[in-house]
């Protein structure tokens, strides 16, 4: 009859584990098509004559007006041809839209949308009919190019531009305003992530030109294209994000922004939507205090801004006001020099003090074996090193309780249903042999703290998505497509409690038995190498506590 019962079980695990698998292959499908589709994508036109109310309060028009005198932009009866011009980079690909000159599409040519060769660049920033989520800089105030009555049309030599073998490029936007030229210059470095954006002003008008410098990010209510599928609960942050001359970091939700707006007066900050993995900020210059808010337009579009304080041109000058864009991997080295608090956008949750020195001691053994699945397993024997004498104190208190079973059991029977008398002489057995009864519990509490640490630096680092480690694990940041390693974790695990002693409880030793295949069925979603950091702790824990538990029983350790 038991063989029959195991069976069945066997069966509807087996079974269990093909649907999902199954499920989880039709998802990564979807997911591919998606991506697909998303590349496909062609760039919706907006508006050419965007007339917004003429306050900010309205929460109706992308560009921020200034209250008092306006001045008319006066814009092309016909447009060009073609209102796009296209940056190709050795990291990305740009588009920008020649009407305000703003940064419409970013593709990180490094990151791809799904692994594999065949993979496309992933897209970071779009203007699709799928997503909107845009780069917009401007000019605003008395002399401003951007007011109620539009924004301003470019024009570019060229309609491409690449960077090609050279070390930077320079891609100017040009536009004239009553003898003022307003030249708007985009600047790309090989192997960087962030563009300069400065507009130049050649003041030869027989008059002062002031204006005041905006950028902001916007962003529908889209999900994150980048969101990794992998985990239980832990969701990856989605929203907007910047600092104050208070707080070092603040994040807020899209949900958030509906329900309060943001406001501050910040020196030295940057404002960014961060998503899984990969980040947008721009960062105003060091010197100066800047204007931070949010606002949700009418049209649910989710706005975060800075503005500077009003620059004047004197008449036959010229002037230069200048800002940084980053578009790119959550990179904590680059986010951090960039801006003072920016790296903090790699956010490993509330046990980031753990998680930080994981991370840097992972990287430091990447620097040295090249690859992450094995810099995962020499990052777990260092973990278990310096946890060893504290687990061999465990060890040995379970060792001490599985020498000495017979006589719990012995004692159990002496005093049947007298629980004080059978209490009393427990713990007079537990002091004289040195058993600690919770010493059970104590390497599963001390591997918590790192085992969710190192769940959301897996999760949260973009050095590990996509990255392989070898055979069939070819994402150690995605789940293990054929559970291999999560069917090695139960196993480990059910292995380990065979040589801790049995709870003297019937129903506790049943829940123990039950405890590796519960946390087996939580492993098939987790991160394939955050399963190998288990599975390797595990082999790691079972060869100590083999060892001590052998010296104990043959009374070389007392």
């Amino acid at each position: 009859m038991n063989f029959i019962r195991y069976g069945l079980i066997a069966a509807i695990a087996a079974v269990s584990i093909m649907l999902i698998h199954q499920w989880t292959q039709f998802k990564d499908e979807k997911h591919a098509q998606v991506a697909v589709e998303r590349s496909n994508q062609t760039i919706v036109d907006t508006p050419t004559y965007n007339v917004p109310e003429a306050t900010e309060s309205s929460h109706n028009g992308d560009v921020p007006v200034d209250r008092g005198d306006q001045q008319a932009v006066t814009l092309p009866a016909k447009l060009e041809q073609s209102r796009y011009t296209k940056v190709n980079t050795d990291v990305f690909n740009v588009v920008i839209d020649q009407h305000g000159g703003d940064i419409v599409s970013v593709s990180l040519i490094g990151h791809k949308e799904t692994q594999g060769k065949d993979g496309k660049p992933f897209v970071l920033l779009e203007r699709t009919a799928q997503r909107t989520y845009v780069a917009q800089s401007g000019l605003i105030g008395l002399d401003g190019t951007d007011t109620a009555n539009g924004r301003p049309m470019f024009n570019s030599a060229k309609s491409t531009y690449s960077l090609a073998d050279k070390d930077t490029l320079h891609v100017d936007l040009t536009y004239t305003q009553q003898g003022v030229k307003i030249t708007k210059r985009f600047t790309f470095n090989r192997n960087q992530y962030t563009i300069g954006v400065d507009y130049l002003i050649n003041n030869q008008s027989s008059q002062e030109w002031k204006a005041t410098l905006y950028a902001q990010l916007k962003r529908d209510n889209s999900e994150d294209p980048g969101a990794n599928s992998s985990g239980m609960g832990m969701k990856p942050f989605l929203g907007v994000a910047t600092r104050t001359n208070e707080d070092k970091y603040l994040k807020f939700t899209f949900k958030k922004l509906r329900e309060e707006e943001f406001s501050a007066k910040v020196d030295n900050g940057w404002i960014a939507i961060v998503q899984h993995y990969f980040i947008s900020a721009w960062v105003p210059p060091k010197d100066g205090a800047f204007y931070y808010s949010t606002y949700v337009t009418k049209n649910n579009m989710n706005i975060i801004r800075f503005k500077g304080e009003s620059a004047t041109v004197a008449p036959g000058q010229q002037g230069k006001i200048s800002a940084s864009f980053y578009a790119g991997p959550k990179d904590q080295d680059t986010l951090g020099a960039l801006a003072p608090g920016l790296d903090l956008t790699v956010d490993y949750g509330w046990l980031w003090m753990v998680a930080q020195p994981l991370f840097k001691v992972l990287v430091w053994i990447h620097n040295i074996v090249g690859n992450w699945g094995w810099s995962i397993i020499f990052l777990t024997v260092l973990i278990k090193a310096l946890f060893f004498k504290l687990s061999a104190a465990s060890y040995k208190s379970m060792g001490r309780m599985r020498k000495f079973s017979p006589k719990m059991q012995q004692i159990k029977e002496q005093y049947g249903d007298d629980r004080q008398k059978q209490s009393q002489a427990m713990m007079e057995l537990y002091k004289k042999e040195k058993i600690n009864p919770l010493g059970g519990c104590l390497p599963i509490l001390i591997q918590m703290p790192v085992f969710i640490s190192l769940y959301w630096v897996l999760m949260e680092s973009v050095e590990l998505r996509h990255a392989p480690w070898m055979f069939w694990i070819q994402d150690l940041s995605a789940m293990d497509p054929y559970y291999i390693l999560p069917v090695l974790m139960v196993g480990t695990m059910w292995f380990q409690q065979t040589l801790n002693p049995p709870p003297p409880d019937p129903t506790q030793a049943k829940i123990m038995k039950m405890m590796p295949f519960m946390f087996g069925i939580f492993f098939l979603w987790f991160p394939a190498g955050l399963v190998l950091y288990w599975v390797v702790n595990n082999t790691l824990s079972i060869a100590q506590q083999w060892y001590i538990t052998k010296k104990i029983e043959s009374g070389e350790i007392t």
